[in-house]
């Protein structure tokens, strides 16, 4: 049966596409997340204005994600009606793809940018200030993914997210 393939060959194989949803940085620490439509993307460096970017010369965590459909499981695990993306510190707010697929592959995002999957976006205790008691419990297994960045250029809302063959 051809749907019967090694678990190797299977993982690699991600043929759903997501689409950005919310793009925000982090100009410094301590400082709430500013939102934007469309954002320049650095090689081995990160996100425009973000810390991390001023910081993380060839990080693991150059840019972060995480999972639209996750933002309201973490709501009501939170006892919230919402959870808004700049909340939870992440840089893109992605929907309609399994962001653990992507942990650790390559992948497009728009028409330039590539990101490398370096693994999941684990919570910090800054979760329980940010969402209340409970909040890093309710993040365990949403919160998403981190990335390093192999080609730079540009994305905005709306842009297609899709993993690379190899």
């Amino acid at each position: 049966m051809s749907w019967v393939r090694p678990l190797t060959e299977r993982i690699k194989d991600v043929p759903q596409k997501g689409r950005v949803m919310w793009i925000g940085v982090r100009p410094a620490h301590e400082v709430a997340m500013v939102e934007t439509s469309r954002i320049e993307v650095i090689e081995a460096k990160g996100l425009v204005g973000d810390r991390a970017s001023k910081t993380r010369l060839g990080g693991k965590r150059q840019v972060t994600l995480i999972q639209a459909e996750h933002l309201g499981v973490i709501a009501k695990l939170t006892s919230r009606d919402e959870v808004t993306p700049a909340s939870l510190r992440r840089n893109l707010v992605i929907e309609g793809i399994n962001l653990i697929a992507l942990k650790t592959l390559k992948f497009r995002i728009g028409n330039e940018v590539i990101l490398e999957g370096t693994g999941p976006c684990e919570p910090c205790s800054k979760m329980d200030i940010a969402l209340g008691e409970g909040g890093f419990q309710a993040m365990r297994g949403h919160g998403g993914i981190t990335t390093r960045v192999i080609a730079g250029g540009f994305i905005e809302v709306g842009d297609v997210v899709a993993a690379i063959a190899e």
